[in-house]
């Protein structure tokens, strides 16, 4: 019996069928389930009809519901802090600018930095709240957010203090990324070593503030090259810091390798690694993350390359990469019916790109099943199947979302 018992526990949902992907495939389904949890843990993940007794006996609240219960999603990359807005740029995107062309004239990662160093803490913060509440809303209870908007010491800290403050606010998991190697800052144009040196000596402070969980990098021709983003992660090796990449999204300068050299967490984007960088992962453990709304919003036509993904055995995550530019998505399950159109994953895979694989891209081992033992973080969806989360487009379907066993959202 999938099931602990030394007292009472604190929560009990009866009714709901469970997905709980707790296995290598399918949905883990459990219809007419039962879900407990005690402290913050699942204590009780199976059906309705196993429990051992009254059901009014065993938590101090009992709760009845329908539809489908699964692990809470985990949006494993996200820029959701920042200032400001990019509309403009998708309207010149639209009339035929590349994401380079508006990058080289000023625009892209460089007018958002402008606006995040113009925005003191509070206001950071003020912007930046919804949008986390709005990924909650639709389910995600676990956030990585990333830094990388600032661009120097004081607004790479203030962009990580409001991260860590979006958590302790909403009373969710939320993972910070330290991604200063982001872009270029104006006043070290044309000395890219000189920033990295800058980036590599920030680094051990912020870490001493307890505000770093993981370092990324751009590597690519408009951000960082394989050279200077390999001495960002040996700084981050150097302090026991877990790597992850933006890597290979607009060329192939060999990003999915160098994360599987340094053992990272993931390569994201992905969409120009050879068959070697997926090789290479696979050996190492890393995690493919899928970013489709980036895709979609720049109209790429070069998919990730998926057939040696599946071949390698390498785990694809899905996320939403929510940041103003390139993908101002708010919505994980909205990326998990992208990744659906555009990639052809199946809902069940999609759904686990957003739990069981999201949560190993962050290297969260308590998170992404139901299980007994696991972390209480799950989802009640209005929904009369689990392959629903993939399919419909917008819409409201979480009835209820909960995070270490709290009701939140």
């Amino acid at each position: 019996m999938n099931t602990t018992k030394t007292e009472q526990w604190d929560g009990l949902v009866l009714g709901a069928s469970l997905a709980t992907l707790d296995g290598t495939d399918g949905y883990g389904e459990i219809i007419d389930g039962a879900l407990g949890w005690h402290d913050g843990r699942l204590s009780y993940v199976g059906p309705r009809a196993g429990l051992p007794d009254d059901p009014a006996t065993l938590a101090r609240e009992v709760i009845e519901a329908d539809g489908w219960i699964t692990p809470g999603l985990v949006d494993c990359h996200t820029h959701v802090v920042f200032a400001g807005d990019r509309a403009r740029e998708f309207e010149q995107r639209l009339q035929g600018a590349s994401y380079e062309d508006i990058a080289r004239a000023g625009g892209g990662i460089l007018s958002t930095v402008r606006a995040v160093r113009e925005a003191d803490e509070a206001e950071l913060l003020r912007q930046s709240l919804p949008r986390a509440k709005a990924l909650l809303a639709d389910g995600a209870i676990t956030l990585e957010i990333k830094s990388g908007y600032g661009l120097d010491f004081d607004n790479e800290r203030k962009m990580l203090r409001v991260a860590r403050q979006v958590g302790e606010i909403l009373g969710i998991t939320v993972r910070t990324t330290y991604l200063a190697a982001h872009a270029l800052p104006p006043e070290f144009r044309d000395r890219p070593d000189a920033y990295i040196d800058a980036v590599v000596d920030w680094l051990p402070l912020l870490h001493a503030e307890g505000l770093v969980d993981a370092v990324d990098a751009f590597c690519e021709g408009i951000g960082f090259d394989p050279a200077q983003t390999r001495r960002v992660f040996e700084a981050a090796r150097a302090l026991g810091l877990p790597v992850k990449l933006h890597a290979d999204q607009l060329s192939d300068l060999g990003g999915a390798g160098l994360v599987a050299e340094f053992n990272g967490l993931s390569a994201d984007h992905i969409e120009y690694s050879s068959d070697a960088g997926i090789r290479a992962m696979a050996g190492s453990g890393a995690v493919a993350v899928l970013l489709p709304g980036a895709f979609h919003v720049l109209r790429e036509t070069k998919l990730p390359p998926l057939d040696a993904l599946r071949e390698h055995g390498v785990p694809m995550a899905v996320a939403t990469d929510c940041n103003p530019g390139t993908a101002p998505l708010l919505s994980l399950r909205q990326a998990m019916q992208l990744a659906c159109t555009h990639f052809r994953l199946t809902p069940e895979q999609a759904l686990r790109g957003a739990t069981v694989h999201a949560a190993r891209a962050l290297g969260l081992q308590d998170r992404g099943v139901l299980r007994v033992g696991m972390r209480a973080d799950f989802v009640q969806w209005q929904v009369g199947h689990p392959a629903e989360l993939g399919y419909w487009l917008g819409g409201t379907l979480a009835a209820s979302r909960y995070a270490n066993g709290r009701r939140v959202g």
